[in-house]
């Protein structure tokens, strides 16, 4: 077989990503804390728990795996429920914890990047529920909840900016939004569009804050958002509702809330708002990419006219949840040129327990990110989701994502083979035909043809 070996530009990051309320453990004052004791919500009836007990310090252990195998940087997200939990209270030892992990990172030499809102919000943003065992109204529907969300910023980036200079003010507002307001499977629950507009034009109004107030605290740093990309193609390139509907679908998922960033217009389906606050407060585009999806026009206003699949001749992972579609990386990062900002993968990554699928995904999706960093496209960094198993929302601990396995049940760490590729990755700064040989040979031959 021919031999080579692929490599990305100097300084180039490779890290994991993870998330507060699906790391730390001991969450007990945000919307997710009471969703998952609502009988239904989720899979299995599984709660967080303890988590991968980071609040109870063992994200330094994980910080040291990180280092020793070759990772120089980190994603995690900062908890609003346990810095600010009531209205009119801080926690200073919650932000000291915060603080102690990006010192923690920086001695390590891998380069933070903080999420300031990944899913969860404080419970106090929400009215008393009627039943006690439920999510009353408010929270991002809240008319104020952009000031909330920037006085909260305010506080945890004077905190941090010592040791942080790479902000994610919202991670996957697409996701959050069509998840609690138009799908159900997220806190509140709502099937709602009306509400749900109000949500989007509040979370690119708390942007819009959050940008402002980052840059007057620290002048060089670089703020964006993580955006869940999904390419909705046709299932039937024939049949036009299906293209109209793909089209329709494509435009609001991905670039409702990436063009008010720099324009300041807001477009999600029949939706239209100006928010010129907004315009200009992208310094990089973060694309969270995991697979692509097939769009059918169905007569079925439940589905909203709606059915989403996967190429028949796809190959699956273990639970059917994604398929490897890697050519969508580079669609993706294609997609995000237009924004002309430095581009991160602020996540990338397959539920695979048996690590047998995982290689080849993580091989295929970075060889199509090295694609088009040899088209000289401004990628500056790859996140890997994520570092070790952690609770995966609705779908808790049925789907294992990190690199390193954890046995929830007394908090071991299980080495996995995709912990040794991942490392010669992040070594070599690239792939070669022997790493892949070693990890996943099948794929030889569409990498490296004779």
């Amino acid at each position: 077989m021919p031999r080579a070996t692929i490599h990305f530009p100097e300084g180039f990051y490779w890290g994991t990503a993870t998330a507060s309320h699906q790391v730390e453990g001991r969450n007990t004052n945000n919307n997710w804390s009471v969703w998952e004791q609502i009988p239904g919500k989720i899979v299995d009836g599984g709660t967080a728990g303890l988590a991968c007990d980071w609040w109870g310090g063992r994200w330094k252990e994980d910080m040291d795996r990180a280092a020793e195998t070759g990772q120089n940087a980190h994603r995690f997200s900062v908890e609003w429920s346990r810095i600010q939990p009531a209205p009119d209270r801080w926690d200073e030892n919650a932000i000291d914890f915060y603080r102690e992990m990006a010192r923690g990172m920086i001695e390590r030499k891998i380069t933070p990047m903080v999420t300031l809102h990944h899913f969860t919000d404080p419970l106090w943003m929400y009215e008393p529920s009627q039943d006690g065992n439920s999510l009353g109204a408010g929270g991002w529907e809240r008319d104020d909840a952009p000031e909330l969300f920037a006085k909260f910023v305010k506080k945890i980036v004077g905190a941090l900016k010592e040791y942080v200079n790479l902000w994610i003010t919202i991670n996957e507002p697409n996701i959050y939004l069509t998840g609690g307001w138009l799908g159900g499977a997220f806190p509140p629950g709502k099937n709602d569009p009306k509400a749900a507009m109000k949500v989007a034009t509040n979370l690119i109004k708390g942007h819009a804050a959050a940008y402002k107030i980052i840059h007057e605290l620290q002048p060089d740093a670089q703020v964006g958002i993580a955006h869940h990309f999904r390419n909705f193609s046709p299932a039937r390139r024939w049949f036009l509702p299906d293209r109209i509907l793909a089209s329709t679908i494509f435009k609001s998922f991905n670039n409702g809330f990436t063009d008010p960033l720099a324009t300041g217009k807001m477009h999600i389906l029949n939706y239209r708002t100006q928010i010129p606050e907004a315009a200009g407060t992208q310094d990089f585009v973060g694309i969270n990419y995991y697979s692509n999806d097939l769009t059918k026009f169905v007569l079925d206003p439940k589905r909203l006219f709606m059915q989403l699949g996967f190429p028949p001749d796809a190959l699956l992972s273990p639970s059917g949840f994604i398929a490897n579609l890697p050519e969508g990386m580079f669609g993706a990062i294609k997609w995000a040129r237009q924004y002309g900002k430095p581009i991160y993968i602020t996540e990338n990554g397959v539920e695979d327990a048996s690590d047998l699928f995982r290689p080849r995904y993580l091989i295929e999706h970075v060889f199509q990110v090295w694609r088009a960093v040899n088209f000289n496209w401004p990628i500056k960094g790859y996140f890997h989701w994520s570092l070790v198993d952690n609770f995966e929302w609705e779908r808790a601990w049925t789907q294992r994502f990190g690199l390193w396995g954890l046995d929830i049940t007394n908090q071991i760490r299980v080495r996995r083979r995709s912990v040794d590729l991942y490392a010669a990755i992040c070594h070599e700064n690239g792939i070669s035909s022997a790493m892949v040989e070693e990890f996943a040979p099948q794929i030889v031959p569409l990498l490296y043809p004779e």
